[in-house]
């Protein structure tokens, strides 16, 4: 029996997996404080149970995302016929010091590792601290 969408099992489906372990960015899409919607790519980690955004604490979507915000995230397939994973939930959020692991995860991932750690190096001293957002699927 095929399982029922907006199982949390799914997440399990080999299609899903492969766009969660992708180079593909995810679009989030969230409330702007004026009520208009926005979609934004960005990179992301999928750590097993959690999407995890890296973000500059002063980046114009920590405006919004804050604990409890609602958003909906896609992973989309670049190729026909089109593969998408739309999770929505709600969003927690908190700022480390440095470079998130998460992010350097992602970076390394999506560049490889001698662009990723260029990439890494550049970004350090101008930034300090990083926001990171996670987004549990409901």
């Amino acid at each position: 029996m095929p399982t029922k969408q907006g199982d949390l099992a799914l997440l399990d489906d080999p299609v899903a997996q492969r766009l969660l372990q992708s180079t593909i960015p995810a679009h989030v899409a969230y409330i702007w404080r004026d009520g208009s919607p926005r979609v934004i790519p960005i990179g992301f980690h999928w750590n097993g149970a959690e999407i995890v955004l890296g973000t500059p604490p002063d980046s114009p979507k920590m405006a919004v995302l804050r604990d409890g915000v609602k958003v909906a995230v896609t992973i989309d397939s670049d190729t026909m016929p089109f593969k998408v994973l739309l999770i929505r939930g709600a969003v927690r959020t908190d700022t480390v010091d440095g470079i998130a692991p998460e992010y350097e995860a992602t970076t390394m991932r999506v560049l490889g590792q001698a662009e990723g750690r260029a990439w890494l190096n550049n970004l350090r001293p101008i930034c300090p601290q990083m926001s990171r957002v996670f987004f549990k699927p409901e």
